[in-house]
């Protein structure tokens, strides 16, 4: 009844014969789970890795691109929307936060690179003269059995021949090196952790020459580099951490493949088929059982609302909640305590569970999204407790309710 172009093409045998296609399967689907994240396997390291630093720009001034952060919990804020044209403009939206704790790291050593056909090849590394007790437990293995002797021998180069030697290093690293990059430790000894070992990375000098950044990196020896120095309000970071680990888990968890009818053999979570009978092996696109979570992961466009310092008791204060509280909800952060030291807030959520380290960068590129170009005022912090229901936001709101208790 009629003629249908692709009925004809799909009979004919001869000139119009279509391409060869993949055998039928009675339901069209895309594929379950990224190939982009294979292999999904456990990560060698406890800390997130910086991948990919920023572009250097040498008209800038020297500056860094990385912190050491741990991750304590979320709460959520409420604040006013800045958005011409949009729906919620000037409406006030309730969006989830995530809190980092940000106690100051502190730079104990310059690596210098050179640039070759094959990557980056370290030229030499100069360390400080005298390093904290963060720094050197990670340097053993078992701090109470070793000597304790790690860099002793180093220090004395300050003292011999009036630190020629040290001098050399560095002005051998200006001459030939074109990467520069601070080494910095975490003061976990400020974070109510049992962990005693410092977390040690290499953050990228960007900006300037190479004399100024080696300059402006050896200036920060010993000292202390708190959050404010590397991260302004309102900018956009990203949050390189490894994630929550699960174990050894089954298709559909892993990938997030149907289940199959009630009455299959032999179980119903697993894949109908795991490929054809040639090529005679399971093919690595092929959901199967095995590892899921502690994947190294990287989550950008995470947009820092407020930077708070240690001691301030009005750090969540705002112009409509007037309220003396700090970031701390009643009873503390649940699996994590209290926040004693610098913190940040970060839209959203970052991989990994409480006390993780989270490595936060600075944009590989600069963002000019709206989202990105917005200022944010928020209107409400909310620390009532994460342990319940939360009806008090602070201790005194809640005695002054609930009047006298028994001891």
């Amino acid at each position: 009844s009629g003629w249908r172009p692709g009925k004809a093409r799909h009979q004919s045998r001869g000139r119009g014969r279509p391409p060869r296609k993949m055998s039928h399967r009675k339901f069209e689907a895309p594929r379950h789970g990224s190939l982009g994240f294979n292999p999904r396997k456990r990560y060698n390291y406890h800390r997130g890795k910086v991948r990919a630093f920023p572009v250097d720009d040498q008209s800038k001034e020297p500056h860094l691109t990385t912190f050491m952060a741990y991750k304590a919990g979320m709460t959520h804020v409420a604040r006013d929307v800045d958005k011409p044209g949009a729906g919620i403009h000037k409406k006030e939206v309730v969006e989830a936060v995530t809190v980092l704790e940000t106690p100051p790291m502190i730079a104990v050593g310059l690596a210098g690179y050179i640039r070759t056909p094959r990557g980056l090849r370290t030229l030499t590394t100069v360390w400080a003269q005298h390093l904290g007790q963060d720094f050197m437990r990670r340097m053993y293995k078992n701090w109470y059995r070793c000597k304790k002797k790690a860099f002793t021998k180093y220090a004395k180069k300050y003292e011999e021949n009036e630190g020629k030697d040290i001098e050399a290093e560095i002005a051998r690293m200006i001459k030939y090196c074109s990467v520069i990059r601070l080494i910095c430790h975490t003061q976990i000894s400020k974070v109510k952790l049992k962990q005693k070992k410092g977390h040690v990375a290499e953050v990228q000098i960007n900006g300037g020459t190479t004399e100024e950044k080696v300059n402006f990196g050896k200036n920060l020896f010993e000292k202390e580099i708190p959050i404010d120095m590397v991260f302004k309000k309102d900018e956009m970071v990203d949050a390189i951490s490894i994630t929550k680990g699960h174990g050894f888990q089954g298709v559909i968890a892993r990938f997030g493949v149907s289940r199959l009818p009630r009455k299959t053999h032999k179980g119903l979570r697993k894949v109908a088929c795991i490929g054809s009978w040639h090529p005679s092996r399971v093919r690595t696109t092929v959901p199967r059982a095995g590892q899921y979570g502690y994947h190294h992961r990287t989550e950008i466009n995470k947009k820092i609302y407020r930077i708070g310092k240690k001691g301030d008791e009005k750090s969540c204060t705002t112009e409509k909640d007037l309220t003396i509280k700090d970031i701390n909800p009643l009873g503390g952060f649940p699996r994590y305590g209290r926040i004693n030291e610098d913190w940040i807030l970060l839209k959203g959520g970052v991989p990994g569970v409480k006390k993780r380290l989270i490595t936060l960068r600075k944009s590989l590129h600069e963002r000019t999204s709206r989202d990105a170009k917005e200022e944010v005022n928020l209107t409400f912090i909310d620390t009532s407790s994460k342990f319940g229901h939360g009806r008090f936001q602070t201790m005194e709101e809640k005695q002054r309710v609930m009047g006298l208790r028994k001891a």
